[in-house]
């Protein structure tokens, strides 16, 4: 069977008309921003607030909390989830705003339990973090001024009284209720939140209340344009057919002219009837020879800027910006002889999918800046990634994600907010799950970067693998997972048909069919055999599925990042300090028992840290090359994880403060458009190149070993012409003929493609593992030059210098980092750093592989 979801979008945020001066418009939209205090409920003092903001962040900023994320300051802040707090501020609306026919607050973000109180009447009560809250509030304003207050419950007092009305505890494994003192009562799954605030293997347990997204005040006469989608009905090289459908409020029966411009063309302009009430309204139009939006690595992600708008009488106007990316996308469900097959294939073509998952990037989400959302986009864009897991722990990502992930042709597969655990299946939680759905497929269906849309994470496999059905009788577990069913059968899927209808919708990630187990066969893949069955890294080369959506290996941060939240006395790995930035449970001792797989025994803390990342960056590129030498029976590499939420120790491949560890540079190399994979196995080297490209390409493959010191053992040429997007086998060669009579442990194969002569891809092959290598110390020479905005570092070697490691404490990039030098293969690094840096060249701390023992 093949299910074939065709996807087109016009995409963007919405974005009203503002009341400004002369401007025409019936909207107007203020945002609430300004003269917020807050106080816990039980006291009397009242204190500045940030909004947005938590209230974590609002008391670290007045002094009254230390650093959450320093040393052990976790333990000591877990009281605040235990209290209630509250919000006020003083909204002045002049006689004409209130003179409007329609006069709303809109809450774009409530966390999580809270009711809202309009001059002491309390107006609106909310319970779901995800959703967005709009009532008109007309009659409760004056003209003049008003107090807005938000009272906030504590979580922690909701929900814990809610296990003992449902008679038992439902599975929630990452929930971490012991270290917020509630022992073995997980609340998690009773909140509509952010899973992650109650701790995970990667972060701490900091359950927030406060107002996390924005607040409006919007006034209008006649009609707001509430809504728009624009779904082509069909698209050529050389014509696009787009229907638009837009939702619009209106107080008046009367026509309006809709008008629909794109790229400064005007497409539509037409009469249409407005109804008192909600109205949904459509119009056709044509763009010939469309601009399409391509994936990153394979053209241009083209988006149209669109503007769709109302005019009644020249009296009344409204209007809503977009941005529009016309493209295909299918998600190919064939069945084959080995099972069926999952890609994505986008504008008519198979493509491959390189990237990461993606968790929220602080547990206080309003600290989280434009610039930090930026800095993540261009990691991945950098890395040659074209897919970002958006993870169902987290949170549905603000507008700018995936406006970025939009302009820079990041596809982005969409969890829904359901991690790890079973959920509630009464009534009330059932409606908030299916609004919390509506709300956020509405807002998100318009960005073209969205390719899938997934129920949840690993809930399924939970139930069938983890022992979830253990504690249960026969009838709780099928009241439970009737209730699973419910939700990710019924309910979000119906949402996604009926207010989007254009994507695929998966019910589980991993998952091998609907309701079925993951398999290595068929769907998609969370391959955790390596790391938490303690394979070896070899065993990537052989547990391969369709699509691997999760897979990793864990490392700690830098020194630097590690001295921020610690001091010298806690530079031990055991020390309570790194163990709290330590939340896995079997994390250290894993880290340990694969060093000793891999690597000789780092001497002390600093160089435990440094080969911590190389051996994690050598296990993840071991993973991504044999992911993609499976090309086509497997179509997707999407490691864990691409960023972390504090300072810490995990799977990440960026850390907190977005420095680039090991991994990502070694993901960047085989994450790249045309790549050769060597590899040694059943005797043979045989020496594979992947390709990405849509067109096959003449290029030179150049094979030569040499031993440590650079002497030549072995070399080759050969012209070839790589295939199309797809992976083949170009060579193999025996061992001996590479070694030339020496001795295994001191042979290294080199391997380059050069097209036009330039190298698009190298590659080493080593024949023992590091810890074997008879390496010597090197000499290594370094010359660093300015150059343009930033320096030039120039090295050379005489002898191999196994994963040379730059580092500086001033913050900066180095274009290469945990490298191999070559005796005779001189490297030229860029280093750039916003703020200059004076003297780099004796700023820069140097380190190889045989400095750390």
């Amino acid at each position: 069977m093949k299910l074939k979801y065709l996807i087109f979008f016009l995409l963007g945020a919405v974005g009203l008309m503002y009341s400004k001066g002369e401007e025409r418009t019936s909207v107007k939209k203020i945002e609430i921003n300004s003269g917020w205090q807050f106080k816990q409920a039980d006291k009397e003092e009242w204190l500045p607030a940030t909004v947005p903001g938590t209230v974590h962040t609002d008391l670290l900023y007045n002094k009254l909390i230390p650093d959450p994320f320093y040393r052990n300051n976790e333990k000591d802040l877990q009281w605040i989830d235990k209290k209630d707090w509250e919000y006020q501020t003083i909204l002045n609306v002049d006689e004409k705003t209130l003179s409007m026919q329609n006069v709303e607050l809109i809450f774009n973000g409530l966390d999580t339990y809270a009711d809202v109180y309009v001059n002491g009447e309390k107006v609106l009560s909310v319970d779901n973090m995800f959703r967005e809250w709009k009532l008109n509030v007309k009659k409760y304003l004056k003209a003049g001024d008003n107090q807005l207050k938000i009272y906030f419950h504590s979580p922690v007092k909701i929900d814990v009284p809610k296990i003992a009305a449902m008679g038992y505890q439902l599975p929630a494994i990452n929930d971490q209720s012991e270290n917020g003192g509630l022992g073995d009562k997980k609340i998690s799954i009773f909140a509509r939140k952010a899973q992650y605030h109650y701790g995970w293997d990667w972060g701490p347990r900091f359950v927030t209340s406060g107002i996390w997204r924005p607040i409006y005040l919007r006034a209008y006469d006649s009609f707001v344009i509430e809504n728009i989608q624009m779904v082509p009905n069909s698209i050529t090289e050389q014509l696009a057919n787009v229907v638009a459908h837009l939702e619009i409020n209106s107080d008046i029966n009367d026509n309006v002219v809709l008008k629909i411009n794109a790229d400064g063309k005007e497409y539509v302009s037409k009469n249409v009837r407005l109804y008192k009430g909600a109205n949904k309204i459509s119009a056709v139009f044509e763009i010939t020879k469309p601009n399409l939006w391509m994936p990153n690595g394979l053209g241009t992600p083209y988006l149209y800027n669109v503007t769709a708008s109302l005019n009644h009488l020249d009296k009344s106007f409204d209007s809503i910006d977009e941005k529009m990316g016309l493209r295909t996308v299918e998600v190919v469900r064939d069945k084959d002889e080995k099972g069926t097959s999952f890609y994505f294939k986008v504008n008519g073509h198979p493509v491959f999918m390189k990237g990461a998952n993606y968790i929220p990037q602080d547990n206080f989400l309003t600290r989280v800046t434009d610039k930090d959302y930026e800095a993540v986009i261009k990691s991945a864009v950098d890395a040659n990634m074209n897919m970002l897991r958006v993870w169902g722990g987290g949170i549905y990502e603000n507008d700018i994600f995936y406006d970025l992930c939009d302009k820079n042709g990041i596809m982005v597969w969409q969890d829904f907010m359901f991690a790890c655990s079973m959920y509630p299946g009464d009534e009330k939680f059932l409606n908030s799950v299916k609004e919390e759905a509506i709300d956020n497929v509405k807002r998100l269906r318009n960005h073209p970067s969205i390719a899938i849309w997934c129920g949840n994470n690993e809930n399924e496999d939970g139930w069938n693998y983890w022992g979830y059905k253990t504690p249960f009788t026969e009838e709780q577990q099928k009241t439970i997972y009737n209730s699973y069913k419910e939700k990710f059968f019924n309910i979000i899927p119906s949402v996604v048909k009926e207010y989007d209808g254009t994507r695929f919708y998966w019910p589980s990630s991993p998952n091998s069919d609907f309701g079925r187990a993951s398999n290595m066969s068929s769907g998609d893949l969370h391959y955790w055999g390596v790391w938490h069955g303690k394979e070896p890294f070899e065993n990537f080369q052989e547990k391969i599925g369709r699509f691997i959506s999760e897979y990793g290996f864990q490392s700690f941060p830098e020194f630097k990042t590690v001295k921020s939240y610690s001091i010298p006395e806690d530079w031990d790995i055991e020390s309570d300090v790194m163990m709290s930035h330590q939340r896995s449970g079997i994390g250290n001792l894993r880290i340990r028992d694969y060093l000793n797989m891999y690597y000789k025994t780092p001497k002390d803390f600093e160089t435990f840290l440094y080969v911590g990342q190389v051996l994690q960056g050598y296990g993840i590129k071991q993973a991504i090359e044999a992911h993609r030498r499976a090309m086509p029976y497997n179509m997707g590499s999407l490691y864990w994880q691409i960023n972390d939420c504090w300072p810490v120790a995990s799977w990440s491949s960026t850390d907190y403060y977005k420095r680039w560890k090991a991994m990502h540079y070694e993901a960047k190399k085989a994450y790249k458009e045309i790549i050769v994979s060597p590899i040694l196995k059943d005797g043979f080297v045989t020496f594979t190149i992947v390709s990405d490209r849509l067109e096959p390409v003449s290029a030179q493959l150049t094979i030569k070993s040499h031993d440590f010191s650079g002497k030549e053992l072995y070399s080759q040429n050969l012209p070839i012409e790589i295939k199309a997007n797809t992976s083949a086998n170009y060579l193999t060669l025996l061992p001996k003929d590479l070694l030339n009579g020496v001795d295994e442990s001191k042979v290294v194969v080199v391997t380059e493609i050069k097209i036009g002569g330039t190298v698009v891809s190298d590659n080493l092959l080593y024949f023992k593992q590091p810890k074997d290598f008879a390496l010597t110390k090197p000499e290594v020479k370094m010359n660093v030059k300015k150059s343009g905005n930033g320096y030039t570092v120039e090295l050379s070697t005489d002898k191999l210098a196994k994963n040379v490691y730059l580092q500086i404490e001033e913050e900066g990039f180095f274009s290469d980092n945990y490298f191999d030098l070559l005796p005779g293969r001189n490297v030229v690094i860029n280093f750039t750093s916003e703020k200059p840096v004076e003297n780099l060249q004796n700023k820069i701390k140097l380190m190889t592989l045989t400095d750390s023992y």
